[in-house]
Formats: C-alpha cells, structure tokens, sequence
C-alpha cells in the first residue's frame, strides 16, 4: 500500500472532483468538512471518501516503457530521453503537427498554461486540445455570442440563496455536485430532464422533453412568455440586441405545437414561463444534459435568449449561467490548452493576442502555430495520413470518455507513439508506449478556478511516493530535453502561475491581481482581476455586456432534433450521465471500495414495459447496441422512465462503456459530441443470467 506521508499540520484545500470545490481540511489522508461558501461545511460521498486514493495500492511510483509489448519499469532518464528522442524524430520526419496533445478539465491552471506554452513553443504543434471539449465547450460559445465573455456562473453560487424561481435544463446535481442543493432551497424548481431523477423529485415543476428536443421546449416557454405578457420590454430596449429576428422563428413555436415536438403539456411550459416571470429574482441554468448535443451551442443559446426575455443576465440576484463539471472546467479552458486558444481567453488567431503572448514567452510571434483539431477531430485524426502520429496525453481517460470510444480505442493503436502521465494506470495509460507516474491532487500545490470564477488555491498537504514527479516537473524535463531553456519552463507552481498572470494581462480573464499571497490570505478573488488592488469581479455584466456595445446578443436558433433518429433497427433512444458514486470515467472512484460497493458495474436503466417487450426483467444482462458498437449492462426497471428511452452511466471500462454507443457527431459551433442522445436497441445477452 502507498506509504501516506503528512507534510505538516492539517491544510485547508478543495475537493479533488466536480466544478464546486468543496472546502476540505485534509490532514494526512483524513478528510474533514470546512466552512466554504460553496459546501458550507458539506460534503458528498466522493469527497467524503477522496482521502483514500492518496493511499490506493494501485498507484504507479516508477515510469514505465513498452518493451516486447509489455509495459516495464524505467529510469525517469531512461522515460523521458526515450520520449523526447521519439517526438524528435516525428517532428523532423513529418513536421511538427505530427505530434499531438491531449489536456484536461481536472488540471491546475498552471499545468493547463504550462502544457498550452509546451504544445506551441517546445513541440510548435498546432494539434492540442483537451476532455473539456466534451463537457463545456457548447456553454462557452453560447455565452461568448450572447454576452461577449465565458464565465460560467457570472455570480456567486450563494446568490442563488435569494432566488425565488429557478430553471435547471439538463442538470442533475442532486448526484452530481450535492452540496449545490442547499442554495436552492428557498426557490421553486423548475427542472428540464427526459428522466426522473433525484434532482427532478425536489421539483416544483418537472419538463420531461423527448430526448433531443430542448430547443423546442425552450422556442415554447419564451413564445409563452411574449404571449402572456411576461416580455421584460424596458431590459430588452436597453441592454439588448436582435429580439425581432429571434422573435420570427419563436413566434410560430406556440407551445402546443412545441408540445407536439417535446411531449411537454402545452400548459406546463405557461406555467414554467409564469414561475420565472413572477419571481422577484430568478435563474436559468443549463448544464450537461442540454449542452452535449450536436445542437449544444443552439440549445443553450435558446435558453439564454430565455433569460434575457425576461431580463435575468447582468441584474444582481438574478441571472443566467451553467453548472461546470469538472474540476478546473473553467480554467482549463480559460490560459491555452484548447485548440484555439491562448492565456487569458485570448484567440490564437488574433494578431494582437498572439503579439503580446509570443513577447510574454519570449519567442517570435510568427513561430506560433494557428488553431489545430477540436478534441474529437483531433483523437479521429490520430494515426493516419494526415493526422498526429505521436500523441501525449496529461489528465484524461479517452478510452473511456470519448465518443465511439471503440474508434477512439483503434485511433491509439494506430499511432505511433502513446505516452500517458497519470498516477493510475487507466485504461488509455494502458495502452500506452510509455506511462509517466505523476502526483495527484494532495500532493501539490495549484489554483483551480470553480464553476463561479473563483481561483482557489489548492494546498499540498502530503508528500508524494518516492519515483513521482508532478505534471510541471515532466513538461519541463521534455521541453529542456527538446532543446528549450530551463527558464521558460518553470517547475514551480508559484512560479508558473505569476508567469500566467502576466500572459493573462488584459485578456477577457484577467488574472494579473491575483497572487498566491492573496490567494493563502482567504481572499475571494473572481476573475477579472485586473489589478493587486482590485477586489475582483464576484458579478458580471452589471453595469455592461462584454460586446463593445455592451449589449446581450438575442442570437436567432431554431429546433432541428437529434443527429440521428430511432427506426426500425435501433427503436429507442439513450442517454448518458453520471451518478453520485463514480466522477468522469471513473478511473478515481472505482478504486474506492466504498464507491464501487455501491455501483459495481456498468447499468442500463429502462422502463419496465419496455424492459419486457425486449425479454428483459431486474438485474438481466442487456445488450444494448447502436450503429457504432454494443455495450453490456445490468437491467435496472425504473417506472418513472420515458418508455422510449434507456439511460447508461459513462463510468465503466470494457464491455460496460457507454461511450461504445454514443455518437460523435459534432456541433458545428462548439465541436461538442452528441453524448445526451442515440438511437439503440436493447436485448438479453445471450447465455447470460441474472
């Protein structure tokens, strides 16, 4: 077992899972609640148990190299000389797009700045984007085109204390972030969701569209609003843009006719419009279930053109926003490991941005690649003609959390050379020519910025096992063997961040007033900080949009349904999601007794008509197959499910992945995969029983 090894006295840090981060007190391994705004001393059962995988006996302490086909232990030396002499080679072989490199969510805003400056200064690759394509990137472009800016919650989530409606499309954070309940107690819950989960229960109202149709549901509750008189004119006049030419495509989606497209009663989507337009202060909130969809961008923007109907955005105690997943979702995406992206939320296609960052790194402007491949391009793109053949993977499981995950599966096998850094050997560590053993959350230091725009600092509180270097120190060791300075590539996380500060400077998030001083003194600093001195920005768009005109943007979109339909062959339709126990691909918290006790094994919810139409009862092993692959799962009868659909959990490896089904049909604004909706059929595996 991992030898724990307490550093000092207990530390005051964040949970390692969802957006929320939950305050903790870690001492050694020993977790215990702490008051923070967010939990207020709350926590839910993977934080409570997330001291344990800081002593799982399945953590890697020494790097590891395919030899003869089989993984064996290495030198750091011997793993990182091998690594940087193979991307060597492909670079003078193929150019420099023939490397590529994968992020993700969870990393700390120094390892996502870090890994961006490494992928275009030391590699020069283009070929770099990151997990969080899969989970926020239809929210960030809905919000970029409406308000000018990308924050997810433009507010603190203890505002919502004070509201008195509040619309949650597509989130169910009664599993997924429970703590965040507790801020919605004291409003009327109107919940968007094909299933009845935990979250819909607590409802005052639950809107249960055919999957794939929320567009249509929300086109029906703003012509509702119009209406019946609810339209906010004054804030539309003032503070907005485009109303008419939304209104042109809204006017002919009267409900009953969106009833007709969504199955929600003509007479629910009035009274949802009447519960938001009659509370002093109200919020809509979207989160996965509305965003993952080859529509995402669309969707979420019809519902913000829902909010600003009803002038939600820019007023305090009310507003418009959307429930991060994972941990650093919103810094990830903010200091430049997605495609088209630099520090500060800049685009990498802006002359002016990239003059200023290029200065900041200390290399000529012109030696910057453009924007490369969106995640899902870029993992189909590995291995042939035209695509990377060396691929570096830092914080994510692909094999398991990306769609088509089969084809995801056959993209790493063609390339030709795989290198993971992890702290567990994951199912894509697994598969890989070397695995670089790195720390994990307690063992370092690192700010993280939560699913309100708050940097956190995150405080190491144990030393890591023997043989494990952190993200930072392995960067460098590449870059500095790729011929790079040891000063551009700082090992120091401090030190990383007060260079991403400056690379930041003026960018649409602005962290420069942020400092680490600040930061360990308990200051609340939400981005922009544009100053030391500044208090930072807890509430956007108060006094101004971001726009130059500082408008919200109406932006006109209209339903068009799934990107494919249920026929003959595939009768119903899936989703996908999350449940309380498992985070991600669970490759965290299936290493947790206590969690995998709960949910051993992949599961397929289905209604129980439908369960026996297809011979299936209780606790049978279901083949549930659709045009990309078969998955394997353990029948659960919910009578409360819609009779056309089943629901999987996207946590399980193997046979059990979700994501063998799924389609990766992309948005054509974001490049977000279609998760939330697929045509599949459903029947007993053979020679299985219960």
């Amino acid at each position: 077992m991992t030898q724990v090894t307490a550093v000092t006295t207990a530390v005051d840090t964040h949970c390692p899972y969802c957006a929320l981060q939950c305050g903790m007190r870690l001492d050694g391994a020993r977790v215990s609640p702490r008051d923070f705004p967010v939990n207020d001393g709350g926590l839910c059962q993977k934080g409570w148990t997330s001291g344990e995988l800081l002593r799982n006996p399945s953590r890697l302490t020494t790097p590891l190299v395919r030899v003869d086909g089989e993984l064996r232990p290495a030198s750091w030396d011997d793993a990182l000389d091998l690594v940087a002499r193979r991307l060597a080679g492909l670079r003078a072989e193929h150019g420099a797009d023939s490397v590529a490199v994968f992020g993700g969510g969870g990393l700390t805003n120094e390892k996502a700045y870090l890994l961006g400056k490494f992928a275009r200064v030391a590699l020069g690759t283009s070929q770099i984007d990151y997990n969080g394509r899969f989970c926020m990137s239809s929210a960030a472009a809905a919000g970029i085109r409406a308000f000018g800016a990308d924050r997810g919650m433009p507010f603190p989530v203890t505002d919502l204390a004070g509201a008195d409606a509040i619309l949650l499309a597509g989130a169910n954070p009664a599993e997924t972030m429970p703590p965040f309940l507790q801020h919605l107690r004291g409003a009327e819950l109107i919940v968007v969701d094909p299933r009845r989960t935990a979250t819909a229960e607590q409802a005052a109202l639950h809107l249960a569209p055919a999957p794939g149709t929320d567009l249509a549901l929300a086109l029906g509750i703003l012509h509702a609003v119009v209406a019946d008189g609810y339209l906010k004119q004054s804030y539309v006049d003032e503070r907005t843009t485009g109303f008419a030419e939304v209104w042109r495509i809204v006017a002919s989606w009267w409900p009953e006719y969106a009833e007709r497209v969504t199955g929600v009663a003509a007479a629910d989507q009035r009274k949802a419009a009447a519960l938001l337009a009659g509370a002093r202060n109200a919020y809509v909130l979207t989160a996965r279930g509305t965003e993952q969809h080859a529509t995402g961008t669309a969707n979420v923007g019809a519902w913000i053109n829902l909010a600003l109907a009803l002038g939600l955005p820019g007023r305090e105690g009310s507003g418009f926003g959307c429930l991060t997943g994972q941990g650093n979702g919103q810094g990830g995406r903010e200091h430049g490991q997605k495609a088209d992206q630099l520090p500060g939320y800049r685009k990498i296609d802006d002359p002016a941005a990239r003059e200023y960052v290029a200065g900041v790194w200390g290399v000529p402007e012109e030696t910057l690649p453009g924007p490369g491949r969106s995640a899902t391009e870029l993992l189909d793109a590995l291995g042939r003609e035209d695509g990377p053949k060396g691929l570096l993977v830092f914080g994510s499981n692909v094999v398991v959390s990306a769609p088509r995950s089969s084809g995801v599966q056959e993209r790493l096998s063609a390339v030709d050379f795989l290198v993971v850094a992890d702290f567990v050997l994951s199912e894509t560590a697994a598969m890989a020519d070397v695995v670089l053993p790195v720390t994990q959350w307690a063992e370092e230091d690192g700010t993280l910025t939560n699913l309100e725009g708050r940097i956190l600092l995150r405080r190491k509180s144990i030393d890591a096992p023997s043989g494990v270097r952190t993200d930072l120190d392995v960067i460098s060791g590449l870059a500095s063997r790729l011929g790079q300075p040891a000063e551009r590539f700082p090992v120091d996380a401090e030190s990383v961040f007060t260079e991403l500060r400056v690379a930041s400077k003026g960018g649409v998030a602005d962290y420069s007033g942020v400092s680490y001083e600040r930061l360990r003194s308990g200051e609340a600093l939400h981005w922009p900080v544009p100053a030391e001195d500044h208090p930072g920005t807890p509430r956007m768009f108060l006094d101004r949009f971001a726009h130059p005109d500082g408008r919200a943007r109406f932006v006109p979109v209209d339903h068009s349904g799934p990107a494919e339909l249920p026929d003959a062959e595939f009768p119903l339709q899936a989703t996908t999601g999350r449940v309380l126990q498992h985070y991600q691909s669970g490759a965290q918290t299936r290493r947790i007794a206590e969690l995998l006790d709960v949910v051993p094994e992949a599961f397929v919810e289905v209604h129980p008509d439908t369960a026996a139409r297809h011979g299936l009862a209780e606790g049978d092993l279901a083949r549930v197959r659709s045009r990309r692959g078969e998955t394997t799962a353990r029948v659960r009868c919910v009578g409360t499910l819609r009779p056309d659909l089943v629901f999987l959990p996207f946590h399980f490896p193997g046979e059990g992945r979700a994501n063998l089904l799924t389609n990766p049909a992309l948005d054509p604004v974001s490049r977000m995969p279609e998760f939330k909706v697929c045509a599949v059929s459903l029947s007993p595996l053979e020679g299985a029983s219960a």
